[in-house]
């Protein structure tokens, strides 16, 4: 099903019959518009390890009705998408979520996913499948969110001057090129507080001169964005220092946003973790869509 020229790596969505899988569709067609995209449904279903409990279905359900269920869904995403004028093709994979999406992920442009699936529990404001694909794909994926300020505008995006917060800034600015919405990027810092060791206070603060700290780190944040700068010269570009936890900055900042953008690690992250705690937190609390971004993705 095709109704519009478009080339290019295509947006994937990944769809389920769930309410915030419906808002990544739409989102995924705004998108595919702006960056002349095609869009690519996706529908991952494991029949074996469907419990129908939890979707209140007494019973059993074959698998041929599943499949049934999966093609219905997927035809008609399919079917919205064509509807606003954007190339799409769909696929249905009898595999699990995670995996399917991430082998997806190879050959997108970026994957769109609901913060909730239906095996989400409804005290969990992300579900797992969000969150292991910001981890582990190999390009942008964007998680979009149940709530929202309907009048937000700009693109916000967390920074220290790490590499993944290059790749977080380029996809940033970019971002707030399409939409013709101004960019704010944020750098947050607080006073090094060191843990207790034997004979000292159990929150002891060396010496620090905030000011001097804080002039060297306007400082690098005006240069890392001086290149980003010449090369959009249509985003009107707001630097902010913000004293805070960058998680807490960038929630707080997401109540006026159209979308935040963050590195899947930055500065204070453990090599090892493959998604660190701000970008967890900021996923989990947002107000608006956000994009978590890899270096290289």
């Amino acid at each position: 099903m095709t109704t519009s020229r478009a080339g290019g790596k295509p947006i994937t969505v990944g769809v389920d019959e769930s309410e915030p899988a419906e808002l990544a569709v739409r989102w995924a067609i705004q998108e595919a518009r702006r960056r002349h995209r095609p869009v690519r449904i996706v529908h991952a279903y494991e029949w074996q390890a469907f419990h129908p409990w939890l979707y209140g279905v007494p019973g059993t359900v074959p698998a041929i009705d599943l499949r049934e269920r999966a093609e219905r869904l997927v035809r008609q995403a399919e079917e919205q998408v064509a509807q606003a004028g954007v190339a799409v093709t769909g696929r249905i994979v009898d595999g699990f979520p995670v995996p399917v999406l991430l082998e997806e992920s190879r050959t997108a442009e970026m994957v769109v996913v609901g913060s909730r699936g239906l095996g989400g529990v409804g005290s969990l404001l992300i579900g797992s499948t969000g969150v292991e694909l910001a981890a582990r794909a190999a390009c942008p994926v964007i998680v979009v969110r149940e709530t929202g300020n309907p009048d937000a505008e700009g693109v916000v995006v967390g920074v220290d001057g790490s590499e993944l917060s290059e790749a977080a800034l380029e996809f940033a600015f970019r971002a707030a090129s399409l939409r013709g919405t101004p960019l704010t990027v944020i750098h947050a810092w607080q006073t090094p507080v060191l843990a207790a060791y034997a004979g000292m206070p159990s929150l002891w603060v060396p010496e620090f001169d905030e000011q001097a700290f804080a002039e060297e780190a306007q400082l690098a944040l005006a240069e890392s964005l001086a290149g980003w700068r010449e090369k959009y010269p249509d985003v009107a570009v707001t630097p902010e220092l913000v004293r805070a936890h960058a998680a807490d900055a960038l929630v707080h900042a997401s109540r006026n946003a159209q979308l935040v953008v963050v590195g899947s690690r930055g500065r204070g992250g453990f090599r090892g973790l493959l998604l660190g705690s701000v970008s967890q937190h900021v996923l989990h609390h947002a107000h608006c869509p956000v994009a978590v971004v890899r270096p290289g993705a």
